[in-house]
């Protein structure tokens, strides 16, 4: 940049902001103004901009215009300092210029004459004093002033001195505390996760010894009468040894811990030789001050916390505060443990309930569907022995009046014998042969009928044949399991066409590289063959029938996902939970166990996967099975071979 484009620069110190902000409005036009509210930051802001005058108001809190102005002229011996003051005391002038000031301008400012005046002092112009009795009036003023602020400075390091005394001690408190509290932390966080009691109660009193360091701890719980306080966990081999001895103490009675009870809070004993109601312990004989902290949930007195110290006086207030804490959250932690212990016993109980009253259901509900299967048998094999005996009737009716050479044929002679044995059983020939005999042929036609009796077998067949799939499905999936590695693709594949269902009702959509599982073959292929056929019973009367097959990888890292989808009636909502419940069937009459998708769930659910499935009434049913990916080694393994 030119030099001849440079402006001079103005510092204006002033604790009177508007005196800063006026100069700078008068003089910004042609100089760079800066401001400075106090003495301390004048000198600094001279010290990093240099400036080529200084306007300096003289009396200011701290330190004064003139101490600034000395210590302006010693570090810028070549900078005009002009005073700018409202003082007009007699000899004002000369003051300021024995403080080393090179003029004087007086307050209020002149707006019209303050540019000249300033000018005229960057331009040379200077103030000499020529009487050096207020030079040395000034220098034992500033003498005095210094000695002053000795004596401030002494007193405020005096001060000072005792402040430091009092922050260190206030300090090596709140350590302490801080570390009584870490501790209490510590131990909270580490025994709020133990539910088992014992392990809960034994873990706490040693951890407070190790991280308190303290000489002995130990836990009280009162009985179930609310009279004693009985020893559940202490510290170490006395501890040990008090619990060996079922070690208690009466509540409310001359002792530390039931005392704390009954008053429900701490208790400290400086010094446990003078303490009245501190219980001897020879146990515990080192034990020189102690403090009992009583353990309550929410307005109920559990039991109390015994901590102890072979020092004396060794615990204070700041001590009972973070062990109360510590001892809230223990109290906190053993309700919960004991809630535990009464939910696990009273879950215990309905469980062994529910299995009983669940064994009892479904006993009941088999012996029921048996029951229904069986039904129609009895019938139907009273009516075939009933044909039977009117077939044999018509033999034996027929056998006399045949030749004597074919009465005595083999045929013949099995039939008779057939009679003798239907005559034991209670059933007379003859009289069923008077019966039909009175018969016209077409009344005979329409009571005897070989088709009738192929019926009633069929019925007898289908009904045997549920009873049969029954035990599949109740065996089936406890079966041991012949588990191999196996391409679900290719299962389904196999299934679908052996199920003999076409092209145009089963679309199948599988991603390229499916995983492979792990599973028995015959099972992954029964809950595959159960939920197709599902699927196809409920579009019977569905006029555009759908099955969509889809098999791919799952969302859910290590798992493939395979839908079975069906434009079929759905399932309402009211129903969507029991189909998974044994013997629950929505089938009637149609057959079926209403067990295929409880052992479909099983066998899924042995495998590590899940089942399950969403239905919108007269859209159509999906049901998803997640089965967990077959392990690399498997995999290749499989492949070697």
């Amino acid at each position: 940049m030119d030099q001849a484009t440079v402006r001079p620069k103005i510092l204006c110190v002033d604790d009177t902001p508007e005196v800063c902000t006026l100069v700078q409005r008068l003089l910004s036009h042609r100089y760079d103004v800066a401001g400075a509210n106090d003495g301390l930051q004048g000198i600094e802001i001279a010290v990093d901009i240099r400036p080529d005058l200084v306007l300096l108001d003289m009396h200011m809190p701290g330190l004064t215009g003139y101490e600034v102005a000395t210590r302006l002229k010693s570090l810028m011996p070549g900078v005009p300092v002009v005073a700018l003051t409202a003082d007009v005391t007699a000899d004002i002038r000369k003051r300021v210029l024995a403080a080393g000031c090179d003029g004087y301008l007086a307050k209020p400012v002149d707006p019209d004459g303050l540019e000249d005046q300033v000018q005229a002092f960057l331009d040379g112009a200077r103030e000499e004093l020529k009487d050096d009795s207020y030079r040395q009036d000034y220098q034992q003023t500033l003498v005095v002033r210094l000695e002053d602020k000795v004596r401030e400075l002494t007193r405020t390091l005096e001060r000072n001195a005792e402040l430091d005394a009092q922050n260190i001690q206030l300090l090596e408190q709140a350590q302490r505390q801080a570390r009584l509290l870490a501790a209490g932390a510590k131990v909270g966080r580490s025994i709020v996760s133990i539910l088992d009691l014992d392990a809960l109660l034994n873990t706490t009193v040693d951890m407070i010894c190790d991280e308190f360091g303290f000489y002995y701890a130990g836990v009280f719980l009162i009985d179930e009468m609310g009279e004693w306080a009985v020893l559940r966990a202490g510290r170490g081999e006395a501890g040990g040894a008090m619990i060996a001895k079922e070690h208690k103490l009466k509540v409310g009675g001359l002792s530390m811990i039931g005392t704390c009870i009954t008053q429900r809070q701490a208790r400290i004993a400086l010094d446990v030789g003078e303490e009245p109601v501190h219980f001897k312990n020879p146990h515990l004989p080192h034990t020189r001050s102690e403090m009992a902290l009583a353990l309550v949930v929410g307005n109920e007195v559990i039991g109390a916390l015994t901590v102890q110290s072979v020092e004396e006086a060794a615990f204070g207030d700041e001590d009972a505060t973070a062990l109360q804490a510590m001892a809230d959250q223990l109290a906190v932690a053993i309700n919960n443990a004991q809630l535990l212990k009464e939910l696990e016993t009273a879950h215990e109980e309905l469980v062994r309930a529910k299995t009983f009253e669940a064994i009892a259901t479904a006993t009941g509900e088999a012996i029921h569907w048996v029951g229904n299967k069986a039904a129609p048998i009895p019938g139907s094999v009273a009516r075939i022995t009933e044909d039977f005996v009117r077939y044999m009737a018509l033999a034996n009716a027929l056998v006399p009046q045949l030749p004597l050479e074919l009465r005595e044929q083999k045929f013949a002679q099995l039939l008779a014998d057939a009679a003798e044995v239907i005559a034991e059983r209670g059933n007379f020939l003859k009289d069923v042969q008077a019966d039909l005999e009175s018969c016209s042929l077409k009344r005979l036609r329409n009571i005897l009928s070989v088709e009738s009796i192929f019926e009633d077998l069929e019925i007898i067949q289908s009904s045997a044949r549920a009873i049969l799939n029954i035990k599949e499905d109740l065996i089936g999936p406890a079966r041991k399991r012949k588990d191999q590695v196996i391409s679900v693709a290719d299962l389904l594949m196999e299934t679908i066409a052996s199920m003999g269902i076409s092209d145009d009702v089963a679309r199948t959509l599988f991603s390229e590289g499916l995983p492979c599982v792990r599973a028995d073959p015959s099972q992954l292929e029964r809950v595959f063959i159960n939920l197709i056929k599902n699927s196809m019973e409920a579009m019977v009367g569905v006029e555009d029938k759908r099955l969509f097959i889809w098999g791919r990888e799952a969302d859910e890292p290590g798992f493939i996902m395979v839908d079975v989808t069906d434009n079929g009636h759905g399932i309402p909502p009211e129903i969507a939970d029991k189909i998974w419940v044994a013997f629950y069937t929505t089938k009637g009459d149609r057959g079926g166990t209403g067990l295929g998708l409880a052992a479909c769930a099983q066998i899924v659910g042995q495998l590590g996967g899940r089942i399950s499935m969403e239905s919108e009434v007269g859209v159509g049913t999906t049901f998803s099975v997640l089965l967990p990916v077959a392990a690399k080694e498997d995999v290749e393994a499989v492949a070697k071979t």
